[in-house]
């Protein structure tokens, strides 16, 4: 191993440079995110167009089963991605992303349908979310660190929250686009071909993201690090032979539990869930969904910032416990029936679930040093998004078919807002301290 120093000087980052990296980051995390988010809330029309002889409960059990497999791809490209992103370079992988994930969700807006050509269609839907699935798993842990590595000393909380806002903001323009659609060319014309619009605008969105990736420099950190030497050959192998390292990666397992509750519950399935479940309209349910995605675009920055003054724990400690008391209650007002109930139910989760979301990324980030952060942070934390997230879903519709019970989406946030909070309290908070390099 070289000797390179555990911990290195603060660096200053000029404002142009801030705001270019910052812009880099957040157009590709709106990319990533929206090109893998649109697929769930189009998954009503999706069902209906790949498994037409399904009944409708089931197209929508099939079409999150769709959804739920490429989560488990997600790990294999922290791996790859993050073994290459620790060798080569974050900029150079964070282009490859984008480049995949753009050209895998243009493909689904081209793909014939069941009618076409029978059971080949739902194959290769599956086909092409496995690909989304993997750029996903080489994106956060790439743009996430890119981001802190060149975030100023006392502000990395802030520059990360950046990247999340971007994230929620992709999913609200997913949510907006599939709304306006829905509403103004009705089922019939969306199943015959306005599903496939949402997709195609992957193409504009792919080329914005790696344009700008390309013209941006790699991060301080790991251009100190590689003049001096100091990468690591195998960055995984490393991490899994050192027990602090190993404790990192557990740790960052069990931290975003919360994910799946909110991210995956909260945002992604809560259109389906409100038509299919609750018996509000499409356009209701994505109207409730956009509305709590503002709000929770607006708390992000306020608890990032947080962060950097009190300290990750605190924030995301605060955020849990908040999450188990107001959980059960927020889902019940969801529930009424009542749409502006409804708004208030998921806007309170959404400013709740912020202080979780703009804050675990750079708490895991500050979890490993540069020369193997890609790789571990990136396999940690996409193992936990396929175990909790992106079954999240499909565990939902299963659960409330077998109970009957429509409070299951509540249990859940509890349950991982008290997995999350025990997680957390095993943390050395180091939201004060330079990020290390070795």
């Amino acid at each position: 191993m070289s000797t390179v120093a555990a911990q290195t000087a603060p660096h200053v980052v000029d404002p142009k440079t801030a705001r270019k990296v910052t812009l880099a980051g957040c157009v590709g995390i709106f990319a990533e995110l929206y090109d893998n988010g649109i697929f769930g809330f189009m998954a009503g029309t999706l069902g209906a167009v790949f498994f037409p002889d399904a009944a409708n409960a089931v197209q929508v059990q099939l079409v999150f089963l769709g959804y739920a497999v490429s989560f488990f791809f997600r790990p294999l490209g922290a791996v790859i991605c993050g073994h290459l992103g620790d060798r080569i370079g974050r900029q150079r992988m964070l282009v490859f992303v984008i480049l995949l994930i753009s050209v895998a969700t243009a493909a689904i807006g081209l793909l014939p349908t069941y009618a076409s050509i029978g059971i080949a269609a739902p194959a290769l839907l599956i086909l092409l979310r496995v690909l989304q699935g993997f750029s996903v798993g080489g994106e956060a842990s790439g743009a996430m660190s890119f981001l802190a590595e060149h975030a100023p000393e006392g502000k990395r909380g802030l520059y990360t929250s950046y990247a999340q806002i971007a994230s929620f903001l992709s999913l609200l323009t997913g949510t907006l686009i599939a709304a306006g659609m829905t509403s103004g060319l009705g089922a019939e014309r969306m199943e015959s071909y306005g599903w496939r619009i949402p997709f195609l605008l992957a193409i504009p969105l792919g080329i914005t993201g790696i344009y700008i990736r390309k013209r941006i420099s790699d991060t301080p950190n790991f251009t100190r690090l590689k003049e001096a030497g100091g990468l690591s050959k195998n960055p995984l192998k490393e991490a899994f032979s050192s027990a602090e390292h190993r404790r990192a990666m557990l740790l960052a397992l069990f931290i975003p539990l919360m994910n799946g509750s909110g991210y995956y519950v909260l945002f992604s399935y809560m259109p389906t869930f409100m038509n299919t479940e609750l018996h509000f309209s499409k356009v209701q349910g994505l109207l409730v969904t956009a509305t709590s995605l503002v709000a929770i675009s607006l708390a992000i920055p306020f608890m990032g910032a947080l962060s950097d003054r009190i300290g990750r724990k605190k924030v995301l400690a605060g955020a849990a416990v908040a999450m188990a008391l107001a959980g059960i209650p927020c889902y019940l007002l969801i529930g009424t029936g009542n749409v502006a109930l409804a708004i208030l139910g998921a806007c309170v989760m959404a400013v709740i679930f912020a202080g979780h979301t703009g804050v675990i990324h750079i708490l895991l980030v500050e979890l490993f040093p540069t020369r193997l952060r890609y790789s571990a942070y990136g396999l940690g934390y996409n193992i936990s998004s396929a175990l909790f997230g992106g079954t999240a879903p499909l565990l939902m519709t299963y659960l409330i078919s077998r109970t009957g019970n429509v409070n299951m989406p509540a249990f859940y946030a509890v349950v991982t807002a008290v997995g999350t909070l025990i997680a957390v309290s095993r943390v050395q908070d180091r939201a004060h301290l330079p990020l290390r390099d070795a």
